[in-house]
């Protein structure tokens, strides 16, 4: 498991009975957690004394009950800095265990020790184009969301990278890399975090199941010469990491990719456990 461990302003205190207990900064969120099948005698007062929690609705969806807590509020991650905003589907706009991802996507374009484009797909609100950035990479940001596109404008601009070289593209991210393909422009490396369901700016439906295969093998297409890395995540519980790397191992390996996948984890502070955060494959074109 890889653990997203280095986190100041972002804690998860305790998880049971189906809910996670966390510090954003200084503000206490409780969030529904369906991996958290387990029950503790929830001790922490923070369980009882809470800025804000997501109650599901018995006839689907949810709602938040906010005592204290402001619309928005910011965080950071080492030189990074994110824009929290609690939605109306329990989310926040960043997801804690992805920066061990971050980190390590950081560590390889530094490494690099050349100009590096990178293709950031189903971006979401951009912590992976805002890590990208900071680390010296050219960046291609897309998603089919208007909004959230306009939410990682706001981070980059947060994190002091708004004047590095990216593009912000709303789209549909198969249509979209078909074109580029057809254009003839290449990326080093490509970082997506499809969902497991959803619907492009068109109408288009995405199934993960059905999808991942032949977007990872469109996506083959539109890699440089000298590629330097794949980024997969995945949070469909049906897909394991193996099978993830199997789908990669399959259609990178052919040029010269190896790929590694395994559970990102965040510890939990009540007791030195990990919660399981969803699976990541990461596909490396070189000997680091």
């Amino acid at each position: 498991m890889w653990y997203a461990d280095q986190w100041k302003d972002y804690e998860l205190l305790d998880c049971s009975d189906g809910e996670r207990l966390e510090r954003w900064g200084s503000r206490i969120l409780i969030r529904p957690d369906p991996q958290a099948i387990w029950s503790t005698d929830r001790r922490d007062r923070r369980w009882r004394a809470y800025d804000a929690r997501y109650v599901r609705s018995a006839s689907g969806g949810g709602a938040w009950d906010k005592k204290n807590l402001p619309e928005a509020w910011q965080i950071r991650y080492g030189d990074l800095t994110f824009n929290v905003k609690p939605m109306n589907f329990k989310h926040t706009g960043v997801f804690p265990e992805q920066a061990v991802n971050w980190d390590w996507a950081m560590e390889q374009i530094r490494a690099a020790g050349r100009p590096v484009s990178v293709l950031n797909l189903f971006a979401y609100t951009g912590a992976a184009t805002v890590a990208a950035l900071t680390a010296g990479a050219a960046v291609c940001h897309v998603d089919a969301a208007r909004g959230m596109v306009q939410w990682a404008k706001e981070n980059a601009a947060a994190s002091g990278v708004a004047d590095r070289p990216v593009r912000w593209i709303v789209d549909d991210c198969a249509k979209f890399v078909a074109r580029e393909i057809k254009r003839g422009r290449r990326y080093d490396a490509v970082i997506m975090d499809p969902p497991s369901y959803g619907r492009g700016p068109g109408g288009e439906v995405w199934k993960l199941e059905a999808n991942l295969w032949p977007f990872v093998k469109l996506c083959a297409g539109v890699l440089s010469d000298d590629p330097l890395f794949v980024l997969i995540n995945s949070y469909t519980t049906g897909l394991s990491p193996s099978t993830i790397a199997y789908v990669a191992d399959a259609v990178f390996g052919p040029l010269g990719g190896h790929a590694v996948c395994g559970e990102l984890g965040l510890p939990v502070s009540a007791n030195g456990l990990a919660l399981p955060c969803g699976a990541a494959c990461r596909v490396t074109f070189h000997d680091t």
